[in-house]
């Protein structure tokens, strides 16, 4: 287990910061979700790579906490990563816009554009996690970016 945790550590960590935006948070379940996965080992049937059911399991317990503690985090207190100069762009959108013009992304365009941009994942890791190649995560995430730049020039 201590093999699959320095493997996978990272990159459920950096799964749950694009969640969570806590870094505190982010750890905190990340060490449950090994727990977990420890515990459910036997529910493991290898029809999904190790990294998506770890992701699964960080997802389910990242939605429990929402539900337990009913989580409204304030937008403006929320720190928004500004990982290259095409989101340099998002940012200037102002806070609360960026979020309503990603929340109303469909899947899978929304999920890879928070992993990019929030988690700070590389296309590879968003692959991973998602089962998909890491072509796919460019693709998807070009054409969520392009989606929002359509919405932008209608405004």
């Amino acid at each position: 287990m201590d093999e699959i945790y320095q493997e996978y550590a990272q990159t459920v960590y950096k799964y749950l910061l694009s969640k969570t935006h806590n870094e505190d948070l982010a750890e905190e379940l990340t060490q449950e979700t090994f727990l977990q996965a420890i515990r459910g080992i036997d529910r493991f049937d290898g029809k999904c790579k190790l990294s998506t059911w770890l992701c699964a399991i960080a997802k389910n317990l990242f939605l429990t906490y929402l539900r337990k503690r009913h989580v409204h985090e304030d937008v403006d207190e929320m720190e928004l990563p500004v990982a290259s100069a095409e989101e340099n762009a998002l940012e200037n959108l102002g806070k609360l816009e960026l979020f309503q013009m990603l929340h109303n992304l469909e899947e899978p365009y929304r999920e890879v554009t928070y992993l990019r941009v929030f988690g700070g994942l590389s296309f590879q890791e968003i692959g991973q996690i998602l089962g998909k190649t890491e072509n796919w995560a460019r693709v998807t995430y070009y054409r969520g970016k392009e989606k929002i730049r359509k919405e932008l020039d209608e405004k």
